[in-house]
């Protein structure tokens, strides 16, 4: 079985450039055998890119998150552009809307996430969204200017009900659960999984947050934990993990347009 970590910020786990490789190849021991790398900022990609840009199964993903609307860097937008043709870049993001914590005006949240989508409309490129608190607005936005190659919603946090008004409302995202869908209160996702395609489902680890609970003594996730949220989604839709771990593959590959 092989496995696809769609959302992992490597950078996060540790800053030294060993150690980053060292998770890497602890993940394909593993079984994870694709890594999708994100970063908050500009800034981080720029530190954690070329550190690990050669590394056979490793891609990335470029953007702003909202936690970086007041200070996104300079020529930010160009900088995006100009990332998106490097080698293994394969999505924008994360981007979305938090209107948990005091990043900064809804409004600059808001330009800043059109944008985005701008960008990926503009390169034929899939967009990972970051969404805490802000359901409905990313809903209205995405209805309007969901980029053609698609979405993701990434650690998806909201209920069956949303999903299903984005697949009735004939949007092309993806959900993506990490590893609080292992928590036994989680009971949003779990009625989540149990009601949406599975041609629409993808995991990740959000490393280094987002511990499942077979971990949840350590400090950190790490893409090598990937696996244990697989089981249980296996185990909840009842379905065997081979079978799950293929349709898994074969929808991360789908979204970021890479061959199985």
């Amino acid at each position: 079985m092989q496995f696809f970590d769609t959302h992992a910020h490597i950078g996060l786990i540790y800053d030294d450039p060993i150690e980053q490789l060292r998770v890497i190849q602890q993940a394909r021991q593993a079984g994870v055998h694709r890594i999708v790398s994100i970063n908050n900022s500009l800034h981080d990609f720029k530190k954690v890119y070329p550190n690990i840009k050669a590394i056979p199964g490793v891609y990335h993903a470029v953007g702003v998150a909202p936690s970086e609307v007041m200070a996104p860097g300079r020529d930010w937008i160009q900088t995006i552009e100009e990332s998106l043709t490097l080698p293994n870049v394969v999505a924008v993001g994360e981007t979305g809307l938090d209107y948990c914590k005091q990043f900064g005006s809804q409004r600059l949240q808001m330009e800043m996430f059109i944008t985005q989508l701008e960008i990926a409309e503009k390169h034929g490129l899939p967009v990972i969204i970051h969404n805490r608190d802000a359901g409905k607005d990313v809903f209205d936005v995405l209805k309007e200017r969901i980029p053609s190659a698609g979405a993701i919603l990434h650690c998806y946090s909201e209920n069956a009900g949303y999903a299903k008004k984005c697949l009735e409302a004939g949007l092309n995202v993806y959900f993506s659960f990490a590893g609080n869908l292992t928590y036994r209160n989680a009971r949003n996702l779990h009625e989540t999984v149990l009601n949406i395609p599975h041609d629409r489902i993808l995991i990740e680890t959000e490393s280094p947050f987002m511990i499942p609970a077979e971990f949840r003594e350590r400090k950190r996730t790490m893409p090598a934990y990937l696996p244990s949220t697989a089981k249980f989604l296996a185990e909840m839709l009842e379905v065997p993990l081979e079978d799950l771990s293929r349709q898994l593959w074969t929808n991360s590959c789908k979204i970021f347009n890479l061959p199985e």
